[in-house]
């Protein structure tokens, strides 16, 4: 019996982008982006095996020909990272300096070993942390397109956005997602910093948003995101928070089209921002202020 095929890697022009930037696209798992500027071409995210991001060099070969070949994390979760044994070696690996940490963290060997006991598409994985890491920001000048690198925490620590201020181009990665994105964890400090980053992104004033989950290119899904968020704190449904009693479809009542696997994920995502909204209300006001967070 012939063994199932596993992912591919579909590489795709974005309507209304910009030919220079490329999706590379693993259906129902992530979305990565190839960058071409005069000066070197950036693979943001290695894919969730090495196998798959040998798949997307394959697919980016006539745009490396010729230049030099950048990688960038955006944070260290399996499905952007795994891929990174692929490019040892080949490309320096830029990222957070809190996900060599994340890369290296007894929780991710665990997440290998569960992994590779269910499917072994991930035998072959490597943990392969970055090797050029930065704090706050960086910014990468290829000549013709600047790539801003901004640590936009919240989703993870670790998490890294990419802005092209030449073209009104923010990749995202995990800080936006449709309909929702996931917190690190369901507690007050994760909450307020993932809309500190989402008003981060927001303020850049992109014509063209690329998360790493959704396929979609509308810069309003940061204000989507964070009207989520406020309507847990400070909006209509900030009563129900309190009580512990907001479903996910009193929220998403428009959510039909979602596959089962995609709404019970999302549904986990709704459950950790309304403990995390529950434990921001239910912080006194003098813990508020000092954390900077709503009133």
């Amino acid at each position: 019996m012939t063994a199932p095929a596993g992912p591919r890697v579909h590489k795709h022009l974005l309507p209304g982008i910009d030919p220079r930037i490329l999706a590379l696209r693993v259906p129902d798992e992530v979305d990565g982006f190839v960058i071409r500027t005069e000066r070197f071409v950036a693979l943001v995210d290695t894919l969730g095996t090495p196998e798959l991001c040998e798949q997307a060099l394959e697919l980016i070969a006539d745009e490396t020909a010729g230049r030099p070949l950048l990688v960038i994390n955006t944070h260290a979760d399996w499905d952007h990272v795994w891929g990174n044994a692929a490019v040892e070696g080949r490309a320096p690996v830029i990222g957070h300096r809190s996900a060599t940490a994340r890369v290296r963290s007894a929780g991710a060997q665990d997440t290998l070993r569960t992994k590779r006991a269910a499917d072994d598409r991930f035998a072959g994985v490597r943990l392969i942390a970055p090797t050029v890491t930065f704090d706050t920001s960086l910014t990468l000048d290829g000549g013709d397109l600047t790539l801003e690198l901004l640590h936009t925490p919240g989703h993870t620590p670790d998490h890294v956005a990419v802005w092209i201020p030449e073209l009104r181009v923010c990749l995202a990665g995990d800080a936006a997602e449709d309909p929702l994105p996931e917190l690190w964890e369901a507690d007050a400090a994760s909450l307020e910093q993932l809309t500190a980053s989402l008003d981060l992104l927001r303020s850049l004033a992109p014509d063209h948003v690329l998360p790493s989950h959704g396929g979609t290119t509308d810069p309003a899904l940061l204000d989507r995101n964070l009207s989520y968020f406020a309507s847990l704190l400070t909006g209509r449904h900030a009563d129900a928070v309190r009580e512990g009693s907001l479903s996910f479809e009193e929220v998403f009542s428009d959510s039909t089209e979602l596959s089962a696997g995609a709404r019970a994920f999302y549904e986990t995502c709704h459950d950790k921002a309304v403990r995390a909204a529950a434990a921001t209300l239910g912080a006194t006001a003098e813990q508020r202020q000092a954390a900077g967070l709503p009133g």
